[in-house]
């Protein structure tokens, strides 16, 4: 399937054609048949002679409904700019037009309808005044939906403009986003939503995530039915209706968006849009409203001359790409301006001069090119950026990738030099240590993700060990001002090796905590629980024990290596626990 979206003046005939083309009334309100005239979107469908089902979706032409012509027209990959040869070019047919360049839709036909009644219009009266445009390229097709002339040409013409089998499968790889249109309650089915749908794949019992006004809401898809079939699964493009478990009709509203449940769409409170169509940004009114998809949400815009401009989400964020098109309305505005996404986590321009600088960066900046972005956010990883749209498949040259991450190499080299220099300072003011803590160098550093600490460690030449960060290369430090009392408790338990001594010798020899953890990190002093014995004895006492005749008790290893309960308890545990020793009962052991 396919669908496009008709557009043009007032009572040109839009739904008539539409009627024509395909034997359905678009038009579904009371009032729109009572009054002739489109006020909300129409649907409807029909299959070509190719077997290629097309939908349309008819849009009003009268321009109190403007906003609802955008709607129709802002999910739409394809247009029909229908002109009423019997009238002429009118005014709506200029708004129309502006809409669709401003929206950068170009895949369309030009339709001249009521042949029957006359021309005022030609040809190349039309192309000159779409001259310029995204439809400058358009087709002219003249019908007359009364006759049926030239109705058999425009359904050949509409296969004609379709897009190719891979132009839509790559549709179908991207990320999902279906702009809904209209919201309802279907008795015995619950909430049904309805969209153009463009860009992804979904299938029965997909989770699913609609961004309302009023938050997000995880969803499962029901059922799905396009042209009033049950269908399995949806891929671009067509009209589809979207049966949802999960909220109420009643919370949706049109403009509301269905995402992937792991949905990575960006949805920027701040942008910068570059101006494409119209209005000449550096002096239009502050506040005004900023249309995409089917929705319309207040934004506040700050020039930065008369190309770009930063724009501030007054309403509820939206998910966006860069490369999104973009129409700007509102009071004091005499014409759309068409814009483009170019940045959605641009820079602070509160400084004086920064808004000049920046106006003067987007001058010359290229939105999909990765590379300044990446250096702005020192690394950000790849998933991340096609996200946003950018384009991952060049990578700048100053960039480096690592598992998954862009990274800025002039940041690789500002966190090596950070990072050595952190080292020395620390070792330099604790004598006692003989490692980095990592938690100090990751708080220090503040880098994107712990994972990219790897890079810098390796240009510092050093190394991480566990909590620690070291250098391997290193000589052994000596413990300082510990060193004296660390070397005379060596010689003591040398001495006597099960002998540890109690907090008072501690304390005498000026060997706190810190003092101690020192040592042991230095592979000179063990602590079990509050003794302190040399790193071999252990071992040593295995040795010992092991020529007692068996099993041996706790007393008899106490008196074994002359030591006393309060050394020989945590001792044995110890021993235990590394596998020296065994139990044999609550009160026995061997050595193993």
């Amino acid at each position: 399937m396919y669908v496009y979206a008709t557009s043009g003046h007032v009572d040109h005939g839009k739904s008539t054609l539409v009627n024509a083309l395909t034997t359905m009334d678009p038009d579904r309100w009371a009032e729109e048949k009572r009054r002739g005239l489109t006020i909300d979107l129409g649907f409807a469908w029909t299959t070509l002679e190719s077997g290629v089902n097309v939908a349309f979706v008819d849009v009003p032409g009268h321009e109190r409904f403007i906003a609802n012509t955008l709607a129709g027209l802002g999910p739409a990959p394809a247009v029909l700019l229908v002109i009423a040869a019997d009238e002429g070019w009118k005014e709506q047919t200029t708004e129309h037009l502006e809409a669709i360049d401003a929206l950068g839709i170009s895949r369309g036909i030009i339709v001249l309808t009521r042949m029957d009644n006359g021309q005022r219009i030609t040809a190349p009266e039309v192309w000159e005044k779409v001259r310029g445009t995204s439809l400058a390229d358009a087709p002219i097709m003249a019908v007359s939906a009364h006759t049926g002339e030239g109705i058999e040409e425009l359904r050949a013409a509409l296969d004609a403009v379709l897009p190719s089998d891979l132009e839509l499968a790559e549709a179908a790889e991207q990320p999902v986003r279906m702009w809904i249109d209209r919201a309802f309650s279907v008795k015995g089915a619950g909430t049904v939503v309805t969209g153009t749908w463009a860009v992804g794949r979904v299938k029965v019992g997909d989770r699913l995530r609609i961004l309302t006004e009023t938050g997000t809401h995880e969803v499962t898809v029901r059922g799905l039915h396009s042209e009033n079939s049950a269908v399995e699964e949806a891929a671009p493009v067509m009209r589809l209706a979207v049966n949802l478990r999960g909220i109420d009709a009643d919370s949706i509203s049109r403009g509301d968006v269905l995402t992937a449940a792991d949905s990575t769409w960006w949805r920027p409170e701040i942008l910068d849009v570059r101006r494409r169509t119209g209005t000449q940004l550096d002096n239009v009114p502050k506040e005004l409203n900023l249309h995409v998809g089917t929705a319309s949400v207040p934004v506040h815009v700050r020039p930065l001359g008369a190309e770009h401009a930063r724009l501030i989400v007054q309403g509820a964020t939206l998910p966006l790409r860069i490369g999104d098109r973009l129409a700007l309305r509102g009071p004091g505005l005499d014409k759309l301006a068409g814009l483009e996404v170019v940045d959605m986590d641009p820079p602070s321009i509160r400084r004086r001069g920064a808004p000049t600088e920046r106006a003067k960066e987007l001058s010359s900046h290229h939105p999909r090119d990765a590379g300044a972005y990446v250096a702005r956010r020192d690394a950000i990883h790849k998933t991340e950026l096609a996200s946003a749209g950018f384009d991952t498949g060049n990578k700048p040259t100053s960039v480096i990738e690592y598992q998954g991450w862009w990274v800025n190499a002039a940041a690789i080299g500002r966190w090596t030099k950070q990072l050595r220099e952190m080292f020395d300072t620390y070792m330099a003011r604790n004598s006692l240590a003989d490692a980095l803590p990592l938690a100090t160098a990751l708080t220090n550093l503040a880098l994107p993700a712990d994972a990219l600490l790897a890079i810098p460690l390796t240009g510092a030449k050093l190394k991480r060990d566990g909590a620690f960060i070291r250098d391997p290369k290193a000589a052994p430090r000596d413990l300082g001002p510990a060193e004296k009392s660390v070397a005379q408790l060596e010689t003591q338990l040398a001495a006597a090796p099960f002998a540890a001594p109690d907090a008072d010798t501690l304390k005498d020899l000026r060997l706190g905590t810190s003092e101690l953890a020192a040592a042991e990190r230095a592979g000179r002093l063990l602590r079990i629980d509050s003794i302190v014995l040399l790193p071999s004895a252990p071992h040593k006492a295995a040795d010992i024990l092991a020529q007692l005749p068996g099993e041996f008790t706790l007393s008899e290893a106490r008196q074994a290596l002359d030591t006393t309960r309060r050394i020989a308890v945590p001792l044995l545990e110890y021993m235990d626990s590394k596998g020296l020793t065994k139990r044999t009962s609550e009160t026995t052991r061997v050595v193993t």
